[in-house]
């Protein structure tokens, strides 16, 4: 009885921690079109299953558990009326998640505005065509396809050496993975460096009970395109709505130590005061979106 009984367990192991196909794409790209020396980098994985895949950056990744783990530590033994919060990604990290659904292929996305994550359904898929050319791109043999998709021209480079018809962000539907994809311009380009066999945790696993804190991932708001739009919208007039919303939600009399990027400790206000700045900053330098119908 204990045999089967470790088999048993053995067995609802690995069924809790099923084996992922994970890629990894150096996405290059330029936030501000008047300023294309400033190239930005971020490390992206695609993880993919039977059931679909995910497309996300490594960088909020390991940020957002490192914040989740700080803040269980300071939860644990109940919650005293505070958290001291630090979130130390490097400049132009990528919050955009894509989620593909097989075999249909449906795609649901998430994207930042401000301290709020919106979850996104699409309605629009890449339609391919397929050109003669072949390339060797590292060890793979590619063949080129080229598409217009989110306002701009792109071209891929697919090999059927990798039975995946798959691709980096909402990009799929090519006889295979894509192991490059550019856009016209040379402002997004994202190249596979790597891939690996490892196992995937479910989502409660990185779940801290009875804590929802918006901005940190765990929460999103779904939302259509249209109303996404709106909410941009919204923001560029107020970037501090969403936060102020936020803050009202906290448990009475709790309060959050929030400190600048000296160290300093600062308040509300002037943490508003700063929101206002950097937005207005990014409404100047962010101005070359990956999808900038998205946008409109």
């Amino acid at each position: 009885m204990k045999k089967n009984y470790l088999i048993l367990l053995v067995f609802i192991s690995v069924l809790a921690n099923a084996q992922i196909n994970r890629f990894f794409y150096d996405y290059k790209y330029i936030l501000d079109s008047t300023n294309k020396a400033d190239v930005k980098s971020d490390i992206m994985l695609l993880d993919i299953d039977k059931n679909g895949s995910k497309y996300y950056s490594r960088e909020k990744y390991v940020s957002d558990s490192t914040i989740k783990a700080d803040i269980a530590k300071q939860m644990k033994g109940g919650f005293e009326g505070s958290l001291n919060i630090k979130k130390n990604m490097k400049p132009g990290t990528i919050f955009t998640t894509v989620i593909k659904k097989y075999p249909e292929y449906s795609i649901s996305f998430s994207e930042k505005i401000g301290n709020t994550t919106y979850k996104i359904a699409e309605d629009q898929k890449p339609e391919w065509k397929i050109l003669p050319e072949k390339e060797k791109i590292g060890e793979y043999n590619t063949q080129k396809a080229i598409t217009n998709y989110g306002g701009r021209s792109w071209t891929a480079w697919f090999s059927t050496d990798i039975p995946f018809q798959d691709g980096p962000y909402k990009f799929y539907g090519l006889p295979g993975l894509i192991i490059k994809i550019e856009d016209k311009t040379g402002s997004h380009i994202m190249t596979l460096i790597g891939n690996k066999k490892t196992e995937i945790l479910s989502a409660e696993d990185t779940q801290i009970p009875g804590l929802t804190v918006n901005g940190l991932g765990d929460k999103e708001i779904e939302v259509s395109k249209k109303q996404f739009k709106k909410a941009f919208k919204d923001y560029l007039t107020d970037p501090t709505k969403d936060l102020k919303q936020t803050m009202s939600t906290l448990p009475a009399g709790a309060t959050i130590q929030m400190t600048n990027q000296n160290g300093k400790n600062i308040d509300v206000n002037e943490l508003y005061r700063n929101i206002e700045k950097k937005a207005k900053e990014e409404r100047l330098k962010n101005n070359n979106k990956i999808e900038p119908d998205l946008y409109k």
